[in-house]
């Protein structure tokens, strides 16, 4: 059996604490020793939002969050923000439309970031819009958003901004309060290290104020019912126990770390990683790059696709690669929650010998070569 190496921007790998945890027996929810752990979980959330504010969870993925933040502020007819980098940009667009929000498109080439000051300019011009949406990281094509000072421009409109941290949280600098980010939005199987199948959802006062007069439907996703049960330190429907548990402990290793450790280890993994990559004669797409995850073009006359299922198919090394317009023309390797510098090296390693085997010609251990002189630093 071959080991396989798992440096995808999502899922990332489980930390074996984590692992272990979920391996006990299942518990009933509606106990108290459902809810102590629930509550360590709620504070834990918290710390790492960097928010005072509620933190809510849902059994979903990432986009169950982002459709809780669209229909709990809004109503059809709306007007909105929403900033279009990349996959996951379009996403917040797609699901405005769904239920008749009207979204003035900012359009950002796919590979760079937003100008903070296109945002203010429409926000000056339009005294209706109610709600910005961006993303932190945006994961497709691994450009960094400058979330702070598009806060500071939200901040002195009525509009609400909402974040998409799903590939940002616990892997780079995200202070939900202290720069005043009134929803952030995230996913359980990035930076939090566990499978898919949760959500979270952080939400200041200004936007409750937007939750009171929203007309779209929900149900299931539904704010105020969700505040009703969390302050029974519990949910409105049945949570995912067994990932729950799996997230107390998560967070108790996050916050043994500590934050700001974290974005530093974060921010050197990335760093070797983007500079192997220039030193292998390779060219990084994102011109604002992520500490979460690395973007890089694929060389000329080499298959984008074929390299990626090389890589995990021979070398038992997961990467991948691009989406939508990027298909083949990108792969990604992240660097975010339990990935290590060792895999990185490792990484790095086997992508040297597999671009060899492919046509690219580089000198081997380059890039490992320049990402260990790196991180004997840190």
């Amino acid at each position: 059996m071959r080991k396989q190496l798992l440096l995808t921007p999502g899922p990332t790998p489980v930390p074996p604490e984590v692992s272990l945890a979920m391996a006990v027996p299942i518990i009933h929810h509606r106990t108290s020793e459902y809810r102590a752990i629930f509550e360590e979980v709620i504070k834990g959330l918290k710390y790492v939002f960097q928010t005072e504010n509620d933190v809510f969870t849902f059994a979903s993925s990432g986009t169950g969050a982002m459709e809780s933040a669209v229909v709990n502020l809004l109503s059809p007819k709306d007007k909105v923000i929403t900033v279009e980098g990349g996959k996951f940009g379009e996403r917040w667009t797609e699901i405005c439309k769904s239920y008749g929000i009207e979204p003035i498109v900012i359009e950002v080439p796919w590979g760079e970031a937003v100008e903070p000051e296109e945002i203010a300019q429409i926000l000056e011009k339009n005294s209706q819009i109610k709600a910005v949406f961006t993303t932190l990281c945006e994961t497709s094509t691994g450009v960094v958003n400058d979330v702070r000072r598009i806060a500071e421009i939200t901040a002195k409109h009525k509009a609400v901004l909402v974040v998409d941290a799903i590939s940002a949280l616990a892997s780079i600098e995200l202070r939900t309060d202290a720069w005043g980010v009134d929803i952030v939005v995230a996913g359980s199987q990035k930076g939090l290290m566990l499978p898919p199948g949760l959500s979270f959802l952080s939400i200041s006062p200004k936007a409750w104020e937007l939750v009171k007069e929203a007309k779209s439907p929900r149900y299931y996703f539904d704010l105020k019912e969700a505040k009703k049960a969390l302050e029974k330190i519990d949910t409105p429907f049945t949570p995912a126990v067994t990932l729950i548990i799996g997230l107390r402990e998560a967070l108790r290793l996050i916050q043994k770390e500590g934050l700001e450790n974290i974005w530093e280890r974060h921010a050197l993994m990335a760093e070797a990683t983007r500079k192997a990559m220039l030193a292998l004669g390779l060219e990084l797409f994102a011109k604002a790059p992520s500490d979460a995850v690395t973007a890089v073009k694929v060389p000329q006359g080499i298959d984008g696709e074929n390299l990626v299922k090389l890589l995990r198919q021979k070398y038992g090394v997961s990467i991948a690669g691009g989406q939508a317009e990027l298909k083949g023309k990108v792969f990604r390797i992240a660097h975010m929650g339990y990935i290590t510098p060792e895999d990185i090296l490792l990484t790095l390693s086997c992508l040297e010998i597999a671009l060899n085997e492919m046509g690219f010609k580089t000198p081997l251990g380059k890039g490992v070569k320049v990402a260990e002189e790196i991180f004997s630093r840190g």
